[in-house]
């Protein structure tokens, strides 16, 4: 049994299909683009009005996004944007995976869904409240319960796709997405799937969510200068600026997709994941659990520090996070740290909440494709104690072996995963 254990342990993991909605681009390719570029997703937000009543008045929303490219109108209907968001990244993942359902051989028990959301659907929440506070009960859809809960998004994926594997949600805040991926890597290890659709999806940018936070005073109030607002490292950073949009992997153990000859992006190498223990909100002072996720990381992969080439930080632009985070990577990684590049595509694409670690890991695997990084961009007065090198200065060519990708939240959850070159 123990050796059974052991190898079923040693199963590998790789990425065959990648899917992305941004708010720079929908669809990978465009994405990558866009992310390669140095281009910001920043803008006023329009989603509602955004009055000087709002501290913070601007976000980096996902831009011409059409649903019903994938969904029918009934489907538009009765989704939250949060799960078409969902739907569509998903539709990409599994098309350049060359999947519609379970691989010809696979079980459909053995084909999962595991996707991550910090909030749900709390754009149809508000709505709805609205409803009851101003028309009643009796006006309350029958739909709202199965809009908004955080679980439909892989319910309906599993539907779509005739996937009755492992299929839940993991909601861990910022971190979530990444501990969808990293859970879905476990449970193929395990031997329980073979191939699981992870990943996350996240769309906050409304009345209630914007005030939240900026009454946290978490995100930034530069609200004259959108483009430019999200500056990670940089010391005259203010807060986080809010992104939405959803990030989805196919992964499947190395000999199912060596079977069906699918194309292998990445590899997940390792998965590492700790508790601050600390605050409600902010991050231990001295990046204990952080240092400790991306070590578990490492270990997990069999890997050393002196083979990272790119780290993919939480980099959030927030005061606490940025500084704390640096010094946990120069802590884990040592005299490497000062030669790895170290991005926040955040600076970008904003703060995509429950799903920034699946649009953080997809761009890992694109940096290990391509032999290319993206800038960290709007970093010009650079913070004294964020001291390495961010790729300021724009893209990077940077043949990427190793990489690590980093996701921390709310309540102090941790996690760090290892994407790796296939081979």
């Amino acid at each position: 049994m123990a050796q059974m254990q052991h190898e079923m342990r040693d199963r590998r993991v790789v990425i065959t299909g990648v899917g992305l909605v941004t708010p720079v681009g929908i669809g990978t390719e465009s994405a990558w683009e866009a992310l390669l570029a140095g281009r910001s997703g920043g803008g006023v937000i329009t989603h509602f009005d955004a009055t000087e009543d709002f501290a913070t008045r601007i976000a980096c929303e996902v831009k011409g996004f059409d649903p019903s490219l994938v969904l029918d109108p009934k489907e538009v209907r009765r989704y939250d944007r949060f799960v078409q968001f969902a739907m569509v990244a998903a539709d990409e993942a599994m098309e350049s995976s060359g999947l519609s359902g379970p691989p010809e051989g696979v079980p459909s028990e053995r084909f999962g869904v595991i996707f991550g959301s910090g909030i749900g659907g709390i754009g149809t929440f508000e709505e709805q409240c609205k409803i009851l506070l101003t028309r009643g009960p009796k006006r309350v859809s029958p739909f709202f319960v199965p809009m908004f809960i955080p679980d439909i998004a892989p319910g309906l994926i599993s539907i779509r796709y005739g996937a009755r594997g492992a299929n839940y949600t993991t909601v861990s805040a910022c971190a979530s997405s990444a501990h969808a991926i990293g859970e879905a890597t476990r449970t193929i290890q395990r031997g329980d799937a073979d191939v699981i659709l992870a990943g996350g999806t996240e769309a906050t940018i409304t009345e209630l969510t914007v005030a939240g936070f900026s009454a946290m005073k978490a995100m930034s109030t530069r609200n004259d200068e959108p483009e430019t607002a999200s500056r990670p490292f940089d010391s005259t950073r203010d807060g986080f600026v809010m992104g939405e949009g959803a990030g989805a992997l196919v992964l499947e153990s190395l000999e199912t997709a060596e079977a069906r000859g699918a194309p292998i992006l990445a590899e997940v190498r390792g998965y590492g994941l700790s508790a601050d223990a600390y605050h409600i909100t902010a991050p231990d002072p001295e990046g204990s659990g952080a240092k400790h996720a991306m070590r578990m990381a490492l270990a997990d992969g069999g890997a050393q520090p002196e083979e990272v080439d790119y780290v993919n930080a939480h980099g959030t632009s927030t005061p606490h996070n940025d500084r704390t985070e640096t010094a946990a990577i120069r802590a884990v990684l040592g005299e490497r740290a000062d030669e790895v590049v170290v991005g926040s595509t955040k600076s970008m694409t904003g703060h995509l909440l429950g799903a920034a670690g699946a649009l953080e890991a997809i761009v890992c695997a694109l940096a290990i494709r391509d032999g290319r990084v993206p800038p960290t961009i709007n970093l010009s007065n650079p913070d004294p104690d964020c001291d390495l090198d961010y790729a300021s200065d724009g893209a990077r060519d940077l043949p990427v072996k190793l990489a690590l990708t980093n996701s921390f939240g709310f309540g102090g959850h941790n996690v760090s995963l290892a994407i790796g070159r296939p081979g």
